[in-house]
This record gives structure tokens, C-alpha cells and sequence, in this order.
């Protein structure tokens, strides 16, 4: 059985014995750091170091093949530079959902704000509308509507910590805050990630409604 508390020791030693005093952060993100994972569940660990070059990330893919359960490491690497300058509505997500390890996120990007928030309202309900629509006129696939739902739930979170200045890191916390179609959304996201048969275009009627009333409306 997987030990996260016993892994990622091991991984912390293996990146600052790689880049030493050059590793400004390490974090984790997703279902591990938000203790709502499954035995297959993804690691997904943050690293940013002062410099990266493509040498440097080859060395880094080295270092992760030693590691054991290397079939679930995935996650964010960059330089310091890059990450400053990222766009400011994904580094909302990004940041808190990140849970520090090693370092601090603020001492490299400034705390996202309502404003940011609102950026990845706007941008997450245009991504989910397009591809909802795509799916439904083109690709056809039931198996596109997970990740179209896990889209909606982080656009969900952004949503209500520009409603409420606060951010709700699980589902869980999220449910009990939200009520009508944010809700449903939720209930949704969650059917389909345990895999429960649902009718697909019932589903993606609801999404569109969802995402359309947010782009027009917020």
C-alpha cells in the first residue's frame, strides 16, 4: 500500500540532492493534497528552482525514475522567472491548491486576489462551454465529461472566493456551501468520478446551462 508520508521524504531528497540551494519550492497538489485520493490516485508534486534548463529536466525525469511508485508522479516543474510571469487567472488555482513542502509560494508569486478570481471564473466557464459544446456536435464522448466536470469544480472554487473571500480546498467543504445549479454541477463532478452511469447529454445540458449563465452573467 502506498505511503505518503513515508514517499515524499524520499522525493525531497532526491530534488535538493540534485539542485541544491537551487530548489526555491516544493508542493503538492490535487486529490493527495487534498486527502481525497484513491489508491491510483496521481502524486502530484511542485517543483520550482531559481534556473531549469531542458538539460536540467532530463536529470529531474532521472531522478524520478529511481523513485519507487514512479507511475504516479506527475506535476508542475519550472524556474522561478517563468512561474512570476504566468498568467495571473491560473496561478489563483494554482496557489491555493497547492500545499507547501519546502519554501513559500509567496515568496516568488503574489497571493492571487478576488480579482485574479474572478479572471479564472471568466476563463474556466469559456474553456468548459467550448469543449462541452465540441463534445456534444462533434467528439460525442461520455468519457470527455469527467474532465469537463473537474474544470467546472475548480471554477466552482474561484467562483465562491469571489462570492465569499474564501476558498474551500475539498469537495466536501465546497458541497455544503453551494445551492442550485453550482450544486448540482458538484453532485455531477462527483457521480462521474466514481465511475456512476449517468446519461451523458443530460449531463452536458446541465454544464452548458452552468457555464453559459456564468459567461453572460458574472
Amino acid at each position: 500500500m502506498f505511503d505518503l508520508s513515508a514517499w515524499l521524504p524520499l522525493y525531497r531528497g532526491a530534488v535538493l540532492s540534485l539542485f541544491g540551494s537551487r530548489v526555491r519550492f516544493i508542493g503538492l497538489q490535487g486529490s493527495r493534497a487534498r486527502g481525497e485520493e484513491s489508491a491510483h490516485s496521481d502524486i502530484d508534486v511542485v517543483l520550482i528552482t531559481d534556473t531549469l534548463t531542458p538539460g536540467d529536466l532530463l536529470r529531474y525525469r532521472d531522478a524520478l525514475d529511481a523513485l519507487p511508485h514512479r507511475e504516479l508522479i506527475c506535476g508542475f516543474v519550472s524556474d522561478r522567472k517563468t512561474l512570476s510571469g504566468w498568467t495571473r487567472a491560473e496561478l489563483f488555482q494554482f496557489y491555493y491548491d497547492t500545499v507547501p513542502l519546502f519554501g513559500r509560494l509567496e515568496d516568488i508569486i503574489p497571493v492571487p486576489n478576488a480579482d485574479d478570481a474572478r479572471l479564472a471564473v471568466q476563463n474556466g466557464a469559456c474553456g468548459v462551454y467550448h469543449a462541452c459544446c465540441h463534445n456534444l456536435l462533434h467528439a460525442r464522448s461520455a468519457d470527455v465529461l469527467p474532465q469537463l466536470y473537474k474544470s467546472a469544480v475548480f471554477t466552482l472554487q474561484a467562483l465562491h472566493f469571489c462570492r465569499t473571500g474564501q476558498y474551500l480546498r475539498t469537495r466536501a467543504e465546497l458541497q455544503k456551501a453551494l445551492t442550485g445549479n453550482d450544486a448540482r454541477v458538484l453532485e455531477t463532478a462527483a457521480r462521474l468520478r466514481a465511475c456512476a452511469p449517468g446519461d451523458w447529454e443530460a449531463c452536458s445540458a446541465l454544464l452548458l446551462e452552468w457555464s453559459s449563465g456564468l459567461i453572460a452573467g458574472f
